[in-house]
């Protein structure tokens, strides 16, 4: 299996779903994506944060490690 990055349109899903109380198990299984996968993006949601804020925060990580 190889690894790809979740898209901008699985992020604004995965907040949705996440601000609808649905389980991670179901969230990760409608976007064919691993439990843990989703279990980052909505421990990050709790935090306060959005979708957009994990998007801008992955970018300037791949972009200091580049």
């Amino acid at each position: 299996m190889t690894y790809t990055h979740l898209t901008t349109n699985e992020l604004v899903m995965i907040e949705a779903h996440y601000q609808e109380n649905i389980k991670v198990s179901d969230i990760a299984n409608a976007l064919e994506r691993s439990k843990q996968t989703i279990y980052t993006v909505t421990n990050y949601l709790k935090e306060g944060y959005s979708a957009y804020d994990y998007i801008t925060d992955i970018k300037s990580i791949r972009n200091a490690v580049a």
